[in-house]
């Protein structure tokens, strides 16, 4: 145990015991995320990783980072905290993957206005399950204890991916071509995009957020609002061993009207029809409570589809196989025809 202490830091706001406590009580859950690769323990002043990269040609590092954003408030009224960090993780590896990389680690960031070792130790918990759903070793991270800057009560989380890629795999958009399909994976709900919209339109801070809406099966607005995001590295890798998947797309803020166009080349446009859609339960209600219109429903929030797989139309039911093999519940979407408007819902 560390002699480090400092009673004027402590008068300040700052206790970095709690901070030691806090790294003793995260280590169990760190190690479950262990892989072949981790090179080092938590604790140092980096995290260590050895890639394995025999039988690549030419290995290329993916990295993205995000953050969970203001689906915590969610958390703090809650008081549920062991499932953002998979939101977290969720929002980078889902990225990362689009390239057809596969994720290898991660490292999290949480500031606080007042450390809690056991509130610190449930995010890291969520963000250790995020990062074996995901197959990535939790190799570092930071804590901050920021009094003052932030509400005793209240934190952020953010963190990072990187993942690896040989280099004649990864995926290129120009490669899409029209009659391609477009195969939707359904999300686990709002996932952790458009949570000031969703904030607004149920003006969570004095909703009843614990008791059961008849218009959510049964479940309490709390309850569905804090399900996870869902992670979909598994499968989707087990796709891109066997199938030609000519692009991906993660399905976060701005919808289907800002993110399927991303995987589309110019001149490719993406023809859905409205009646395929599975939209959930929880759409519909935001959409009625808030009376928002459709098309800014659609450019707000993934409406049940949280990630979308472009596939030659040859493939593409060899690829509803291995996507339903793997857990999914995979279905066509749409296609992909010549044209310039990104995205045509009808």
């Amino acid at each position: 145990m560390s002699k480090s202490f400092s009673e004027s830091y402590k008068e300040a706001g700052v206790d970095i015991t709690a901070g030691y406590r806090s790294v003793e009580l995260m280590k169990q859950y760190v190690d479950s995320t262990r892989t072949a690769g981790c090179a080092s323990d938590v604790g140092g002043f980096g995290g260590l990783f050895i890639p394995d990269i025999k039988g690549m040609e030419e290995p290329v590092f993916v990295s993205g980072t995000d953050g969970v954003g203001t689906k915590l408030k969610i958390a703090f009224l809650m008081d549920k905290h062991d499932t953002v960090g998979i939101d977290c993780v969720a929002m980078c590896v889902n990225d990362v993957i689009c390239c057809g990389a596969k994720p290898l680690f991660f490292l999290d960031y949480i500031a606080c206005g007042k450390n809690v070792p056991e509130k610190i130790a449930e995010i890291v918990k969520g963000v250790a399950d995020g990062c074996v759903q995901s197959g990535s070793a939790l190799i570092g991270g930071e804590t901050a204890e920021m009094p003052g800057f932030y509400p005793e009560d209240e934190y952020d989380l953010a963190g990072f991916s990187v993942g690896y890629v040989d280099r004649p795999r990864i995926l290129n958009k120009e490669n899409v071509r029209a009659g391609d399909r477009i195969i939707a994976l359904p999300s686990s709900g709002v996932h952790s995009n458009g949570f000031s919209l969703v904030r607004k339109v149920f003006d969570v801070e004095n909703a009843d957020l614990r008791s059961p809406v008849p218009e959510l099966g049964g479940k309490s607005l709390g309850e569905t609002l804090i399900t996870p995001t869902k992670i979909y590295v598994k499968p989707v890798l087990a796709l891109l061993d066997k199938v030609s998947v000519r692009s991906l797309a993660h399905i976060t803020g701005g919808g289907f009207y800002e993110n399927i166009p991303r995987s589309l080349p110019k001149g490719k446009t993406a023809v859905i029809n409205r009646s395929d859609v599975r939209v959930l339960p929880i759409f519909d209600y935001i959409a009625k409570t808030g009376g928002i219109p459709e098309r800014d429903m659609f450019n707000t929030f993934n409406m049940g589809v949280g990630m979308v797989c472009i596939v030659p139309a040859e493939e593409s039911e060899r690829a509803l196989e291995i996507l339903r093999s793997e857990g999914e519940d995979a279905y066509i979407l749409g296609e992909v025809a010549d044209g310039a408007e990104g995205v045509i819902i009808k």
